[in-house]
């Protein structure tokens, strides 16, 4: 392990869950189920996409060879490049304005150093990247890491919320065209509201005053946060969500296959869900694709592959281009 990745560990964890690192081993069974399902992924995905060539009498080399040299890809390109940036302009909008209502007055030009650069350290771990954000903050500004930690686990408390609002919205719209498994999303959705009714009471003292786990200083955000944070968090964040049905649909139509705006605004949601999991090339969002459009599973398969390691492989170049600032303001270089 490196010094840096050592220093960003010493500055996430506080004094009152160092006992409780010290005891905790690697997982070997988290890590074995990961593989598992990653590998169950691939099987899925080679079962479909092989009967898919037999039934074109192909190899499967040959089908999905076929499949790629049928996509527009120079429009394809642009778009994603367009909304790769689109993307980070809202992505560091909502780090920087979360950071502004529970610790300090960060201006946005100074969190895009930092912000882009963990899309480097993103391609293998989201929450790893949010690590080095606290790191960067509290080296740069001097920022304690457990009130940066704090922030990071707000906005990924809120981006889980704010993808289920979106599912639902897309429920609502187009439920009766979803597979039959889409219809715990209103369940769901009601028993996560409840949730979350009852967290914000308790972190505002409303139930259990007395009990202490609120006080813990990883918690601060939590307790800082009003109702309008929340949805706030969720207006902020939004726009990328939209953006990403429109260019997803045109996306899709140049891989050949027809898609409307309607048909994505359900799917949507849960596959960008199932890309945060950290399994191997996101393995768990390829196959979505694959599952929710069964009529064309080459161009699926290949669109999902495309699409998701792009977009990774694309942000951590955007953080490439702010590599050498984001050195220079840590490590003076």
């Amino acid at each position: 392990m490196s010094e840096e990745s050592e220093n960003i560990n010493n500055v996430l964890i506080t004094d009152e869950t160092k006992a409780i690192v010290a005891k905790k081993k690697p997982s070997l069974v988290g890590r074995f189920i990961f593989l598992f399902i990653t590998a169950l992924c691939f099987v899925y995905l080679y079962y479909r996409l092989n009967g898919a060539a037999m039934r074109e009498g192909l190899s499967l080399v040959a089908y999905m060879t076929q499949v790629f040299s049928t996509v527009n890809w120079i429009p394809w390109l642009l778009l994603m490049v367009g909304y790769s940036l689109f993307y980070f302009a809202i992505d560091t909008l909502v780090v920087t304005r979360a950071l502004n209502w529970f610790i300090a007055d960060i201006k946005y030009k100074d969190i895009m150093p930092i912000r882009a650069s963990a899309y480097i350290i993103s391609i293998f771990n989201e929450q790893i990247g949010k690590g080095a954000m606290a790191y960067y903050l509290n080296k740069r500004d001097q920022i304690p890491g457990w009130e940066v930690g704090s922030v990071m686990l707000f906005v990924m408390f809120c981006e889980i919320y704010y993808l289920l609002v979106w599912a639902t919205v897309g429920y609502a719209v187009g439920g009766s065209s979803l597979p039959d498994v889409f219809g715990l999303v209103p369940y769901i959705a009601v028993i996560a509201t409840i949730l979350l009714i009852l967290w914000m009471a308790y972190f505002r003292g409303a139930i259990l005053p007395n009990n202490k786990f609120r006080d813990r200083r990883i918690l601060h955000a939590f307790r800082m946060a009003k109702p309008w944070h929340y949805g706030a968090f969720f207006l902020l964040r939004s726009p990328a969500l939209m953006a990403a049905i429109v260019v997803y649909t045109v996306a899709l139509n140049l891989f050949g296959v027809e898609a409307s705006l309607l048909t994505l605004l359900p799917f949507l949601p849960v596959i960008f869900f199932a890309a945060a999991v950290p399994t191997p090339m996101r393995a768990a969002a390829i196959t979505f694709w694959v599952i929710l459009f069964p009529e064309n599973e080459g161009q699926m398969a290949a669109f999902g592959f495309v699409q998701h390691n792009f977009f990774i492989l694309f942000n951590a170049a955007i953080g490439l281009v702010f590599w050498r600032r984001a050195q220079r303001e840590l490590f003076g270089k």
